[in-house]
């Protein structure tokens, strides 16, 4: 009997794969190395595939979509609900089976190259600023110390780095040498995301319905850049 359903538990090397029949008999379970999963299904009719939203689970499910394969993303937390007895892998592998089959499980959309590529530039620009964050707060923390205070925001931090930069301060020598680096940093971060920024704002005015988002009030380039990344064109929405 060949296998209409399958369920895969994702892994950086060794996948488990559950599959059933039309009867819901289970007709394959094994594990399969990641050079094999591929090749598996490529010689499988085509199959509803069920897998847990997870890392790397949005380029499986269109390198197997391209196979001819239906592909189904869950959240983890509804594929758990099928799971029996303890968590292993092939357990998992046989919840995601059963769940995806099931008639009111809720979906998640398999994201695009495109999409992807946007929501790390969202990311690295967010780990960006919570860094300048931390290096502005750490010179005022120092600086503070010392009896000095700066206005809030970025343009209070901006006339400390450059009091730094100059030797506008009051502070001994042995200061300075702690602050110089943190105001170099600083400083670097501020350009590189102003440079992602600008990236965001080119590839935001150049997107028609980006274009259409940014017609909102208060919505920007980078908010509508970020919408669009997270979530497509909204048709998946009921």
């Amino acid at each position: 009997m060949q296998a209409i359903r399958f369920g895969i538990d994702l892994a950086k090397t060794v996948f488990a794969v559950h599959g059933v029949d039309a009867a819901g008999e289970v007709v394959v379970r094994r594990q399969l190395r990641r050079g094999q999963v591929l090749k598996f299904f490529a010689r499988q009719p085509p199959a509803l595939i069920g897998l847990e939203a997870c890392g790397s689970a949005h380029y499986w499910a269109r390198e197997l979509a391209k196979l001819g394969h239906e592909v189904r993303l869950m959240a983890p937390l509804y594929a758990k609900a099928y799971l029996k007895r303890g968590k292993n892998d092939g357990r998992d592998a046989e919840a995601c089976c059963e769940a995806v089959s099931r008639p009111t499980m809720r979906f998640v959309p398999v994201k695009t190259v495109e999409q992807q590529c946007g929501r790390a530039l969202h990311r690295t620009r967010d780990l960006l600023v919570r860094q300048r964050t931390q290096t502005g707060n750490a010179i005022r923390a120092m600086l503070y110390e010392m009896g000095l205070i700066a206005s809030k925001g970025r343009a209070g931090i901006d006339d400390l780095v450059e009091q730094i930069e100059t030797g506008g301060l009051e502070v001994p020598a042995q200061l300075l040498a702690s602050l110089r680096p943190l105001a170099r940093q600083w400083r670097g971060l501020e350009h590189q995301i102003a440079a992602m920024d600008k990236q965001l704002e080119s590839e935001a005015r150049a997107d028609p319905v980006a274009r259409r988002l940014m017609t909102i009030p208060g919505v920007g380039p980078v908010t509508a850049h970020a919408v669009i990344a997270a979530v497509g064109d909204g048709r998946q929405f009921a």
